[in-house]
């Protein structure tokens, strides 16, 4: 897992474009080994790898068309802690479950906001 990924320069993204595709090529070709500059390497078909990005901040570089290519996105949001809590409370058998649910979340916010780290 790679994380902040676009942090790193586009010559690098490039390059790591280059090895990770001999990497799926040879799993594709379901082959025991493949050559990474020069070396013959023992290979795990069931390897994967990960990247996060948080696009749209400073210093941040865009992503190479033959990188995306070669990764899934998937997008993840902030969850709605409320609604979490509510289900949690309720599970629980707590019949002011909503009201409740709001009150832990102004706790825990202010928890998080006031208290140090």
């Amino acid at each position: 897992c790679f994380d902040e990924f676009n942090r790193l320069i586009a010559e690098v993204l490039s390059v790591c474009s280059t090895q990770y595709k001999a990497v799926l090529d040879s799993i594709v070709a379901k082959r025991k080994t493949f050559v990474l500059e020069g070396a013959e390497l023992k290979l795990d078909p069931t390897c994967g790898a990960y990247i996060t990005m948080n696009p749209g901040y400073i210093g941040r570089t865009p992503l190479p068309e033959s990188l995306k290519a070669l990764f899934r996105p998937v997008t993840v949001v902030v969850p709605d802690f409320a609604l979490i809590a509510e289900n949690m409370l309720m599970a629980e058998g707590f019949t002011q479950a909503k009201l409740l649910a709001v009150k832990f979340i102004n706790l825990y916010t202010l928890c998080k906001d006031l208290l140090s780290k």
